[in-house]
């Protein structure tokens, strides 16, 4: 069978995006799953998130046409794989806007993935631009980790608006595989309200796992890992256990 794509994406900042593919990937990669995290952020926080940083390839030549099996890298973590990021992948995305089928580069280079890995997760930049655009039309499915905060709607419909135009026009088999409720701080009736709201409009579309709002969660990646063996025990990786299982369980 072959490999699921699945893109993290919203145009909003400080969600939760990179924090959800580094642990969703460390989750399946720890229950057995060879699972690849490619980080489409010129910030890279998803490769020093885990522990690695970008000596040499990186995702810029993977939307350059570099073949996958020559730029994955392996991580210390078993049956977890990285495609890193460097800076240099903000000048992709001129390049990329102002190349012929540029939207479409990503899912040429990630064709072979689908057979070497179960889950392939695309950490997009906060921005609806064309890295973004690239992970969609490569993706199967789009993840959208929503912050539990008062704006938490804001440019939503703007978002699931990109994704139907990508579905029409680059990739008809773009799904939505939900929303995911994070940092959410269940002591406050603000996040409760927040939660009632998205669920209100967004229905079964959201996850019934929320990720709560964690000091370990924000620690980890100074580390270099990912919750999961930074404090397996934690409230945190206890949620993105349940959100791997009902991510498999969605699809």
């Amino acid at each position: 069978m072959a490999g699921e794509v699945v893109a993290l994406a919203n145009q909003k900042g400080g969600v939760g995006k990179t924090t959800t593919a580094v642990n969703l990937a460390a989750c399946l990669a720890e229950a057995g799953e060879p699972t690849l995290v490619v980080d489409l952020d010129p910030q890279a926080n998803a490769t020093s998130g885990l522990g690695e940083r970008a000596n040499g390839v990186s995702t810029y030549d993977l939307l350059d046409g570099a073949a996958v099996r020559g730029i994955a890298r392996a991580t210390r973590f078993a049956n977890l794989d990285l495609v890193p990021s460097r800076p240099e992948l903000a000048g992709a995305a001129v390049e990329l806007a102002q190349a012929d089928g540029g939207d479409r580069f990503l899912r040429a280079s990630l064709a072979a993935a689908r057979d070497a890995y179960s889950f392939v997760f695309l950490d997009c930049p906060p921005s609806l631009g064309p890295l973004t655009v690239n992970a969609l039309a490569a993706a199967d499915r789009v993840l959208v980790p929503v912050q539990c905060e008062y704006y938490a709607l804001e440019g939503l419909t703007q978002l699931l608006g990109s994704i139907d135009g990508v579905r029409t026009r680059l990739n008809p088999r773009l799904a939505l595989a939900g929303l995911l409720l994070t940092m959410a701080d269940r002591r406050t009736r603000l996040a409760a309200e927040v939660e009632a709201e998205v669920r209100r409009h967004f229905g079964e579309l959201v996850f019934a796992a929320v990720v709560p709002r964690s000091v370990r969660l924000a620690e980890a990646p100074s580390h270099g890992l990912p919750i999961t063996a930074y404090d397996p025990e934690s409230p945190g990786a206890a949620a993105y256990y349940e959100v791997a299982s009902e991510l498999v369980d969605r699809a």
